[in-house]
């Protein structure tokens, strides 16, 4: 399935040049990692975000996401958002935000 090309060069710009910045085909799309760690991705037209298993429940609150259930059954801890759920710059940064921030609690890879 392709991807948003047009998402994927939102987030590379607010993401920036960092050195600990990778992408990676997966789960049929595109993935943005940071230390090899999965932050937050791209499938089709939604936003893939790992926040990680405590905040997982938090994050499904959330207008427009839902369970990434990308193999038939939910993965805890990533969740999909619907294109109107980051039409926003400011609501983009704070989903992509969010998957950082936990990618950065792992350790590295």
């Amino acid at each position: 399935m392709p991807y948003d090309e047009g998402l994927a060069e939102r987030i590379r710009e607010m993401l920036g040049m960092r050195p600990d910045l990778s992408e990676k085909k997966m789960f049929g799309g595109l993935c943005l990692l940071i230390n090899g760690n999965m932050a937050c991705g791209i499938t089709g037209e939604d936003l893939m975000v790992r926040v990680g298993p405590d905040d997982y429940e938090e994050a499904l609150a959330e207008i427009y996401s839902r369970p990434m259930d990308f193999t038939g059954k939910p993965l805890r801890g990533f969740v999909y958002v619907d294109p109107e759920g980051f039409e926003a710059d400011d609501d983009l940064k704070e989903w992509v935000g969010r998957g950082v921030a936990f990618a950065e609690s792992l350790a590295p890879k």
